[in-house]
């Protein structure tokens, strides 16, 4: 009995222990992040890491403002973020509804390949890619990363073809018999059903087009169409690279993204978990 007894503060202990272990990894760099962008670099360079700034100096905030052209890079995002989510969204329930309503060939086959398409990675279809949005007349403009986010993958078919499993295909059936085109069922009747899980999705797509870094540096290299995540590379070069800077920079570029998350944490979860039990 006593064993048993000792046995259960101790996994608690140690179960304790790791979750304090997990939450220092992750909030020790952003609290030397956040201390290091209201520092001078002489600050930076000869203090502990984690010690409180003498003073904080917003001047860092307003050279990463005006030098580095963050609100031109913020609406950048934005655009982005628009009409990513937009084509998305319109793609992801169009494809989930014609694959959950209709029984056709090949079906198999084209769910198969998006299944081969999130195994594989992305390096290797990268130079095929690159060549298409360059043969395209896209490389360089705004449009060219809005082509690759539009895409739907296999996470968001799941989720959508989740929701649409609750809804019964009597509905189709009845509207059909009042002269409704299938175009017309899924405007009318099905995509209005499908907002929660659209919400759900389109939070996901918005924070990972705002965080994304290699699409736009890659395809986008332009000075006038830097996004939040690119700017982060003007302050990281050698012409202009300093951690007093970059930290202000990177604390900025946080800012969008973490608003998102506190905001609608609770819708992402409640849209994912509705998806998951819908019968």
């Amino acid at each position: 009995m006593t064993t048993s007894r000792l046995a259960i503060p101790i996994k608690k202990l140690a179960l304790y222990f790791i979750l304090i272990m997990i939450c220092m990894i992750i909030f020790i760099p952003l609290l030397i992040t956040l201390f290091a962008s209201f520092k001078t670099s002489v600050e930076i360079g000869s203090e502990f890491a984690l010690k409180l700034p003498a003073s904080f100096h917003f001047d860092n905030y307003k050279v990463v403002l005006e030098k580095g052209k963050f609100l031109q890079g913020f609406g950048n995002s934005l655009f982005l973020i628009a009409f990513s989510v937009i084509i998305n969204s319109l793609l992801g329930t169009m494809t989930a509804y014609a694959i959950n309503r209709f029984d056709f060939r090949l079906k198999k086959i084209i769910l198969g390949l998006f299944v081969a398409g999130m195994i594989m990675p992305s390096m290797i279809t990268e130079i095929s890619r690159f060549t298409i949005i360059k043969n395209l007349g896209l490389y360089n403009t705004i449009w060219a990363p809005i082509v690759i986010y539009a895409a739907t993958n296999l996470v968001q078919l799941f989720i959508y073809t989740q929701f649409i499993n609750g809804i019964p295909k009597e509905l189709d059936e009845s509207s059909m018999l009042d002269g409704c085109s299938y175009f017309k069922v899924f405007t009318k009747m099905i995509f209005p059903l499908l907002l929660p899980a659209t919400a759900t999705l389109a939070i996901i797509k918005a924070v990972d087009v705002m965080n994304d870094m290699y699409v736009p540096y890659l395809y986008m290299p332009s000075s006038k169409l830097r996004t939040l995540t690119t700017t982060l590379m003007y302050f990281s070069s050698s012409k202009f690279g300093s951690w007093d800077y970059l930290s202000a920079a990177i604390v900025l570029v946080m800012l969008p993204t973490l608003v998102i998350y506190l905001i609608f944490s609770k819708y992402i979860f409640k849209g994912i978990v509705a998806g998951a039990v819908k019968s």
